[in-house]
């Protein structure tokens, strides 16, 4: 499959901190495979702090969703059950002391876009969180 080629994958994981884990470790197989190495510990990194929050902070399963533009941007969301906005990111300078709290500061900070957005379906309520990574920024992130 060309570089060029869209793809999606889903990955739906119960409510475990364990799944945080294997969440990465799935993602870090997904990307290698589709010769995105280059995006892997950005996107690791954005993708254990979405599902982190939605593990931690919801108490029903959660989903991870992977999407390869086939132009050059990589968007990386978590679902979860509960349909509350997630808190604003707090800036970096202010949660370097503290044990949590830095996750979507972090997602701000590494991501070239992030946002939110409530989802009903079928009666289902809940929210997906994302963050989009350019093929681009990447390794200037690394180097910065």
């Amino acid at each position: 499959m060309p570089e060029n080629d869209p793809w999606e994958y889903s990955l739906s994981v119960p409510n475990d901190p364990r799944a945080v884990t294997i969440v990465r470790r799935t993602l870090r197989l997904i990307l290698t495979m589709h010769g995105l190495i280059r995006l892997v510990d950005v996107a690791e990194l954005l993708a254990t702090e979405l599902v982190s929050n939605a593990v931690r902070h919801t108490k029903g399963p959660a989903a991870l969703r992977v999407r390869w533009s086939g132009t050059g941007v990589l968007r990386i969301g978590a679902w979860d059950a509960d349909p509350l906005p997630p808190q604003p990111p707090q800036p970096l300078a202010l949660t370097v002391d503290q044990e949590d709290g830095r996750g979507l500061a972090l997602v701000r900070a590494c991501a070239d876009l992030w946002g939110w957005q409530p989802l009903t379906r079928e009666g289902s309520r809940g929210k997906y969180v994302w963050c989009e990574l350019g093929e681009q920024s990447a390794p200037a992130r690394r180097t910065a």
